[in-house]
Order: structure tokens, then C-alpha cells, then sequence
């Protein structure tokens, strides 16, 4: 059924508003209600956290979420469940990718996880702790399905390391905003516009920038440079301070956050819609 990386490219044929939510929190039924809520809002793509007790990269926001979601039981497979729900039942066409860590991947077993992921509509994983060097342990079985392994750029990166990655990547890239870990922050200070500019030496492939993004002005911000914007612990501070009731505020959030990027023209555009699947070509 995964229409995968084509599904995640189009995505960026304007500039795209990525929106993160923890699957399971506070609930299975919850989660589905507000990813539907995404999609009528304009959100571009939606990434789904599988909770996991040790998120690395996490900060408290999430942490705590996955908190939540492990213990109302939320496994892989449900949220595989519900991804097949979202797209027979709901009709959500939207591209979803699954945000986790190795371990449950490997658990689950990596040719049975990304068969699994095509089967139900999964079009991308990102993994923070797969380090590039180390992302061959699952490539072949991503590729085999149609689903996009995306990479992520650190803004600490060598010029030649931001390009070997680079050079690689399907799907979109996710560039890190800041070190350390995910959270609100009230500014951002890297060069940002620097590093999509070295990206796109090498690659036509999208860049979205996400960690402590939170705000319509940050959005737009990096937005000028990027393909796209990445949000998640300002969403799931909503989900948390509401619960199963923050239909209303999330909504408006999201409107407001989709508003900030549509003004801008898009940099990516018509080459990130219709470039052939191995989408890490090298421009010469």
C-alpha cells in the first residue's frame, strides 16, 4: 500500500509544515482523532513517536509522553494498526513516517517492521540514534518496501560530512535546528541558511528544520531557508495540557503554524515533486 518516498517528496512541492505527536498519548483512540485533525489543518506530513523508555534525543515534553503512551500499552504493532485505520477507514493520504528508536526495530525485526510499514501506509522511519556510518544495517530492507530512511544533519557537522549525507538522502532531510536534545526554544542561532545552501550543493532532496521550533515567527523564520519546518514538542505540550480534549486549541495551533509558511515561495518546489525515486542524485 506504501506509496512511500514519491508520497514523502511530494509532500515539499511547497513548503511544508511537519507536524509530531507521540502515538498512544494519552490514548490509541486519541491519537487517530488528532491525526485527522493534522490533516484537515494543512499539516504536510505527520510524524508518529513509537514510545520508547530510553528517547535519547528527547527532552521532558516527550519523554513524558512516552511515558504516558508505554503505560495505556502502546506497542509497535498497534500504532502499525492504526496507520492502517487512518488510511482504509479515515482516508488520510497525507504522508506519515514513524519516529522511534533502533531497538524496537530490531526487536520487531527489521524485514518484518518495514514490510509491515509498506503494508499499512507507512511512508518514512527516522531513527536519531542509527548513525550514518551504521544506516546500512536497515537500507536494504527500507528500499526493498518503498519506505523512506530519512537522514538527519546535525548543526555541528563538517561541510564534507553535511554533504556526504546529504548526497545519500531520500525522502526529505531532517536538519537539527540546535544541539542537545528536543524542546521549545525561544531562539535559534544557527546558520541554518548556510547549511541548507551546502545541502542543496549535492542534493535536490527536501530540507526540513526541526528541534525547538514552536512559534509562527520561528516558522516562518526557517522557513526561508528550508523546505520545511519540523514541530513537535509544542504540539505535545498541547496534547498534554488537554489531554483527550485538546481538539480545539490543537487545531488552532496548527492553523496558525500552516499560515506562517504559506506565504513563502517555495524552494524546493516542482524538483522535490517529480525528481525519480533514487532521490539522492548528485547534481554535477
Amino acid at each position: 500500500m506504501s506509496m512511500g518516498i514519491d508520497r514523502v517528496r511530494q509532500a515539499f512541492s511547497k513548503k511544508a509544515f511537519v507536524g509530531f505527536l507521540t502515538g498512544g498519548d494519552p490514548s490509541l483512540e486519541d491519537t487517530r482523532r488528532y491525526v485527522n485533525l493534522m490533516a484537515r489543518a494543512g499539516v504536510s506530513l505527520v510524524e508518529i513517536g513509537i514510545p520508547f523508555s530510553d528517547p535519547i534525543a528527547e527532552g521532558p515534553v516527550i519523554q513524558d509522553a512516552n511515558v504516558r503512551a508505554l503505560s495505556v500499552g502502546t506497542t509497535p504493532e498497534k500504532l502499525f494498526s492504526l496507520v492502517k485505520a487512518l488510511r482504509e477507514e479515515d482516508g488520510i493520504t497525507i504522508p506519515i513516517a514513524f519516529m522511534t528508536y533502533l531497538n524496537p526495530v530490531h526487536h520487531y525485526g527489521y524485514p518484518h517492521f518495514f514490510a509491515r510499514a509498506a503494508e499499512v501506509g507507512v511512508d518514512a522511519l527516522i531513527v536519531p540514534d542509527l548513525p550514518y556510518e551504521e544506516h546500512g544495517e536497515v537500507r536494504d530492507f527500507a528500499a526493498e518496501s518503498d519506505v523512506a530512511l530519512i537522514s538527519m544533519i546535525a548543526p555541528s557537522s563538517s561541510a564534507a560530512r553535511v554533504r556526504m549525507i546529504a548526497a545519500d538522502a531520500e525522502g526529505f532531510i531532517y536538519l537539527v535546528s540546535s544541539m542537545g536534545v528536543t524542546g521549545v526554544r525561544s531562539e535559534i542561532s544557527t546558520d541554518i541558511a548556510s547549511i541548507v545552501s551546502e545541502i542543496h550543493e549535492v542534493t535536490d532532496v527536501a530540507v526540513a528544520v526541526g528541534f525547538g521550533i514552536s512559534t509562527p515567527a520561528q516558522a516562518a523564520e526557517m522557513g526561508r531557508d528550508a523546505d520545511g519546518v519540523i514541530v513537535g514538542s509544542a504540539i505535545v505540550q498541547l496534547i498534554a495540557e488537554h489531554g483527550s480534549h485538546a481538539d480545539a486549541p490543537l487545531e488552532t495551533y496548527l492553523r496558525e503554524m500552516v499560515a506562517a509558511l504559506a506565504p513563502l515561495p517555495s524552494s524546493c518546489g516542482r524538483s522535490c515533486a517529480t525528481r525519480p525515486l533514487n532521490s539522492g542524485t548528485t547534481k554535477s
